[in-house]
């Protein structure tokens, strides 16, 4: 899929054929995006609404605005709220200063995040409508969040990236991996809140068969991996989302290279990346354990939709 920059003064505007992402404008915009989510998190994945969200059919708390909500708009159904088929929420500094905290302190201590220099993301609560889960959808997600990266400066990305079920045991092998082998350094290591913490190392090293322990991990978190992620130190448990969470962490000095050369290669006439995710070598357009097409965190790179940083949407989650 071919994508053009649009003309315009908006932090992010791309356009690939009749799809196009830029930031939501409005009120119904994001309401838009939430019933979206909605339909994704509570209707096709096993999250539980209040009962407020129930008789809106929105999914909605109070992050939401203060947040950035970056939209997927299919140009064939319109040019509004009736045309959002993807979503991903993110939230710089300035909107955590205004509501409080991030989204993920409620899961982890991220001092050393807040801490480091320039300016930091966490992604989140992104997911793409199923008749939308294509290379060309993902692709434009991950270009967007590109896009947002440059025009920003961000430094660091981070979020919740889930696996599925509520059993850490049942999940000893990918997390005994993860904190073997991909532990984030002392400067970057979140660490879980200490009533919801659970150990990860529950293998010793020696025993992690670290082919099947990648086997085991979501599309998204092994690519965050590839792209150079690293996960803090605890899982964390969420009941209401049906998971087990990880913290990850990105310096986008590794992604948006990555996403230049993708790019560079594509404007050339190699058209998109080989891996058939539509995304940059090292992302993936699958969920954190969820449903192709949802995330509700924000991890985050798409495959659907994640509610952590775990990604990247096609129904993924994320955690802002």
């Amino acid at each position: 899929m071919s994508l053009a920059e649009t003309n315009s003064d908006r932090p992010v505007d791309v356009v690939g054929g009749n799809l196009r992402i830029r930031l939501a404008e409005g009120r119904a915009e994001v309401r838009a995006a939430q019933a979206l989510r909605y339909r994704i998190f509570y209707e096709q994945m096993s999250a539980r609404p209040t009962e407020e969200m129930r008789a809106a059919r929105r999914d909605f708390d109070s992050f939401d605005d203060y947040c950035d909500h970056l939209l997927v708009f299919d140009e064939e159904r319109g040019d509004g709220p009736e045309a959002v088929v993807g979503t991903y929420r993110v939230m710089r500094r300035e909107g955590a200063r205004r509501r409080g905290q991030f989204y993920t302190s409620d899961e982890y201590e991220i001092d050393s995040i807040e801490a480091y220099p320039g300016e930091v993301l966490e992604l989140g609560r992104s997911c793409v409508d199923p008749t939308c889960r294509t290379g060309a959808a993902m692709q434009l997600l991950w270009r967007g969040i590109a896009e947002y990266v440059f025009y920003y400066d961000i430094s660091i990305m981070f979020g919740c990236a889930s696996l599925p079920g509520v059993n850490p045991d049942e999940l000893k092998l990918p997390l005994s991996y993860l904190y073997h082998h991909h532990l984030a350094p002392p400067a970057l290591r979140a660490r879980a809140v200490a009533d919801r913490y659970v150990p990860m190392d529950l293998l010793p090293v020696e025993e992690v068969q670290i082919p099947a322990a990648r086997q085991a991990l979501p599309p998204l978190i092994k690519g965050y991996l590839r792209l150079g992620g690293f996960v803090g130190d605890g899982a964390v448990v969420d009941r209401e989302f049906g998971t087990t969470d990880v913290c990850i962490v990105v310096k986008t000095d590794w992604v948006t290279e990555k996403y230049l050369r993708h790019y560079k290669r594509e404007d050339a006439g190699g058209g998109a990346s080989g891996n058939g995710s539509g995304a940059p070598e090292g992302a993936s357009r699958g969920v954190s354990g969820a449903p192709e097409g949802a995330s509700r965190s924000g991890s985050g790179a798409p495959e659907g939709a994640s509610r952590d940083v775990s990604g990247a949407p096609e129904g993924a989650r994320g955690s802002s």
